[in-house]
């Protein structure tokens, strides 16, 4: 029986490593020896639209200009559906030709991309074009105000993306918002085929309301884009502080997984799975609080049972590796490997020798935590990667384990201190 199973799951990891090399994803998604361990790992499949600032691919991120740092307000949501962030004065510098508000916030230089981006595609046409005809200040339960790029003064890029580019906009209109606005070409989406996806993501994140999920507070087109007003995350890419520190202290990530349960606990109240919880789709705010801020692979399921193969090889669950029906267990899953990596610098299942070795081990869930981690995050981490979905720790469950509560600050927004 025992020879039986073994050869049942090479054969589904045999299977699992061809569809990832089909797609031509499997050079691109194994940490080669001798590099960096944070480098960013692609999605399978036909790579979604990523719809929040700052989030673009390694090569991209070297070439972003400027730091992402801003100083953000708390206050409650309003009636254009923009939640208020900054409120700045202008006040004009000829010589940089930026505007700084009193406090010396800046939007930063404008550097024409919007105008001369070299390829935006051609119109596209017919039922594709009512699909992608998406405006927030038309829907019919709670519509904002109309947007379109005249209504924003346009700063510093952001970053550039699969199908796009993101840049920190200030509103023209009282009382001067400042958002992070990302131009996503509608050419370049129904090329790789994911209109279905684009407008689901958005559906998803637009209905989202959590401290510690990034807001998307509108959307607009016109006939080649579409524009969609999200919240300006002000510490910017949490990857790039793992990247920078290597591993973050057992304070610090342990604060980081308890905000990341909570806003995966508010997320499966809605019946939404994540499906792609890594450290490159989290975001900070000016605070240090952790943010989610890419739901390209999400999904509303109240059935909660899909089969569709996505996320990132380090991350995916045995039950995605075997071939097997998925459930919101998979978030609990990617939450045990995130919080291996935080305290270990490397993901707990990565292997030099490829995918194939990779999938081998999450299959058997082949790990071993290193002494440096204390007893209790050990604990944690052994009770979340489990093989049989349902035994995994639930997330009511993470929220009172002891390695949490230990770190837990007094703050609501439970930002790093």
């Amino acid at each position: 029986m025992a020879s039986n199973s073994t050869t049942s799951t090479s054969q589904a990891v045999e299977t699992l490593t061809k569809q990832i090399s089909d797609m031509g994803l499997a050079s691109k998604s194994t940490r080669q020896p001798g590099t960096s361990h944070h480098q960013k790992q692609p999605s399978q499949s036909k790579l979604p639209t990523k719809l929040t600032a700052g989030n673009a691919s390694l090569k991209d991120r070297t070439n972003t200009s400027g730091s992402t740092v801003a100083k953000h307000a708390n206050v409650p949501h309003v009636k254009s559906g923009l939640s208020k962030q900054i409120t700045v004065v202008n006040e004009s510098n000829p010589k940089s030709g930026t505007t700084k508000d009193v406090n010396g916030v800046s939007i930063g230089t404008y550097d024409g991309g919007l105008e001369s981006d070299e390829n935006p595609g051609p119109v596209v046409e017919g039922e594709v074009a009512e699909a992608l005809a998406l405006d927030s200040s038309k829907l019919g339960e709670r519509p904002t105000r109309e947007w379109n790029l005249h209504s924003f003064e346009i700063g510093r890029p952001l970053g550039k993306g699969k199908f796009g580019r993101v840049y920190m906009v200030r509103t023209k209109c009282e009382p001067h918002y400042i958002t992070a606005l990302k131009c996503l070409h509608k050419s370049e989406i129904v090329e790789s085929g994911v209109e279905k996806q684009v407008r689901r993501e958005i559906e998803i994140q637009r209905n989202l309301r959590h401290p510690n999920i990034i807001r998307l507070y509108g959307f607009f087109h016109d006939e080649k884009r579409i524009f969609l007003m999200l919240e300006f995350a002000g510490k910017g890419e949490l990857y790039k502080q793992l990247s920078k520190c290597g591993k973050f202290s057992e304070k610090r990530s342990s604060r980081y997984i308890d905000q990341m349960a909570d806003a995966l606990s508010y997320l499966h109240s809605k019946h939404v799975i994540h499906r792609d919880i890594k450290p490159e789709n989290l975001l900070l705010g000016i605070n240090g609080e952790l943010k989610i801020g890419d739901f390209g692979w999400s999904v509303h399921a109240p059935g909660n049972r899909r089969k569709t193969l996505c996320g990132t090889p380090d991350y995916l669950p045995p039950e995605m590796v075997l071939g097997k029906t998925h459930s919101e267990k998979v978030d609990l899953w990617a939450l045990g490997v995130l919080t291996y990596e935080f305290l270990c610098g490397a993901p707990p299942f990565e292997c030099s020798s490829g995918l194939n070795a990779t999938y081998k081990r999450i299959a058997k869930v082949d790990f071993r935590v290193p002494s440096s981690v204390s007893p209790e995050a050990k604990d944690l981490i052994e009770r979340l990667l489990v093989f049989v979905p349902d035994r995994r720790l639930p997330l009511t469950e993470v929220l009172k384990h002891p390695w949490i509560v230990k770190y837990r600050s007094r703050s609501s927004s439970k930002g790093e201190s």
